[in-house]
């Protein structure tokens, strides 16, 4: 299971890398593994402020549909759009090309609240 050190992590398996006042979100690569062959994103918040926990929109899976939750406060100033005609980059590579959204982050200290990427690898064992 790929968790890199250089992100912070939800409980609900949301990743965050902070770039300056910004963020990049994705799902995890535990999360992508579960919900198996993703076929659809659906971000209809970009533009929107959103507080810490707050629907961020749904994945959809051959198996199922999930919520994304945002796992710190911030306006989503973009969606990856490449995911729109290809969504498996989740699967394929959920903490680069994979990413969801980019958010102006609006209260840092929520990051140093999420876990750290051995918190995040001892609750999902």
């Amino acid at each position: 299971m790929n968790i890199p050190e250089n992100l912070k992590y939800a409980k609900t398996h949301e990743w965050v890398r902070v770039e300056g006042e910004y963020a990049y979100i994705g799902i995890s690569d535990f999360a992508q593994s579960e919900l198996g062959d993703i076929v659809y994103v659906d971000i209809p918040t970009e533009g929107e402020t959103l507080k810490q926990g707050d629907v961020l929109g749904t994945i959809e899976a051959v198996k199922t549909v999930t919520d994304i939750y945002l796992p710190i406060s911030g306006e989503i100033v973009e969606f990856n759009q490449t995911l729109t005609t290809n969504p498996e980059l989740i699967n394929k590579d959920p903490y680069g090309d994979g990413w969801i959204v980019k958010i102006k982050i609006s209260d840092p200290t929520e990051v140093e609240k999420l876990l750290s990427a051995v918190e995040y690898k001892s609750a999902i064992q």
